[in-house]
C-alpha cells in the first residue's frame, strides 16, 4: 500500500466519523428533548392531576361535651384493687344525655383481672387506654372522640 491510498482512506474515515458524530448528535439531542417532555408532562400530571382527582378530606368532627362517668373499683390479679373514673369526650353531634354503663362495662371488661404490674406500667396502661377507647368508640358509634383517665389508683 502506499501513502496516498492510507491518506485516501484516513480522510474518508474521517468524514464518516464526523458524518456518525453529527449524526449521534442530532439522536442525543432529541433523546433528550423527548425525556424532557416526559419529566414535565409528568410533573404536570402529577400536581394538576392529583389534586383535581384526590376526594376531599372528610369533615373532622368537633369537640362537644366532657361526660364524667362515676369512678369504679375494680379487681385486679392478685389481692390489688384499681379505682378509676373516665370521662369521654363526644363529638359535637352526639346527644346530649349519654348512658355511661356501656363505657363502665368496658372499663371493668378491659382492666379486670389485669396483673398489677401491667396496670401500673405507662406503656402498657397506655395501650390499655387505647383497647379501651377502640371499645368505647364502637359500643357509642363513633361518638366518643377521646378518654380521659380522670381517677387512677391502685392498691
Amino acid at each position: 500500500m502506499s501513502v496516498s491510498t492510507i491518506d485516501k482512506k484516513g480522510a474518508k474515515g474521517a468524514k464518516a466519523d464526523e458524518e456518525a458524530a453529527a449524526g449521534g448528535g442530532k439522536k442525543k439531542l432529541i433523546i433528550i428533548i423527548a425525556v424532557a417532555v416526559l419529566l414535565v408532562a409528568g410533573g404536570g400530571y402529577f400536581f394538576l392531576g392529583r389534586s383535581s382527582g384526590a376526594p376531599a378530606a372528610a369533615p373532622k368532627d368537633e369537640p362537644g361535651a366532657v361526660v364524667a362517668l362515676d369512678a369504679i373499683q375494680i379487681n385486679l390479679s392478685g389481692e390489688h384493687y384499681l379505682r378509676i373514673s373516665v370521662a369521654l369526650q363526644m363529638t359535637k353531634t352526639a346527644e346530649a344525655e349519654v348512658d355511661g354503663s356501656k363505657a363502665q362495662d368496658a372499663v371493668i371488661s378491659t382492666f379486670s383481672g389485669k396483673p398489677i404490674a401491667q396496670v401500673d406500667d405507662p406503656t402498657s396502661r397506655a395501650k390499655l387506654k387505647a383497647q379501651l377507647l377502640e371499645k368505647i368508640r364502637e359500643l357509642y358509634e363513633k361518638k366518643v372522640m377521646a378518654l380521659y383517665f380522670t381517677q387512677f389508683v391502685t392498691q
